[in-house]
């Protein structure tokens, strides 16, 4: 399975940025759920939103709700985040990742299959 995310870079705060992932080899399906994650320097890995298969469903770390919105084009194998409202707290590279399993997938550890990250930086 290949993941790739794109779209990252600096950004003023207050500005918008909109990250893509692209998912594919087997054994990787559009079925699948999506997640993304970020990490900054010296902090762990945490939970920022997912998606379920359909894009039916979708799920939000409190920090991020109501500036940061997932979805999903199963027709491209591609993910988005849409990110407003950017603050400096919201730098760092953003994973994405793919997992088989059900749920609200908010840990790192039910994920199957990672991408290599982008660096998203946010000046104040």
């Amino acid at each position: 399975v290949q993941i790739t995310e794109t779209g990252g870079g600096l950004v003023e705060a207050g500005g918008s940025l909109k990250l893509s992932c692209t998912a594919s080899g087997s054994p990787y399906s559009s079925g699948d759920s999506m997640g993304w994650f970020r990490q900054a320097p010296g902090k762990d890995r945490e939970f920022v939103a997912a998606i379920n298969r359909s894009g039916g469903a979708t799920n939000y770390a409190d920090s991020v709700k109501g500036r940061f919105t997932i979805s999903r084009d199963n027709a491209k194998n591609t993910v988005y985040l849409q990110m407003n409202s950017l603050k400096p707290e919201d730098t760092a590279v953003y994973y994405c990742a793919a997992s088989q399993q059900l749920g609200k997938l908010t840990t790192p550890s039910k994920y199957d299959y990672w991408g290599q990250g982008t660096q998203v930086t946010v000046s104040s």
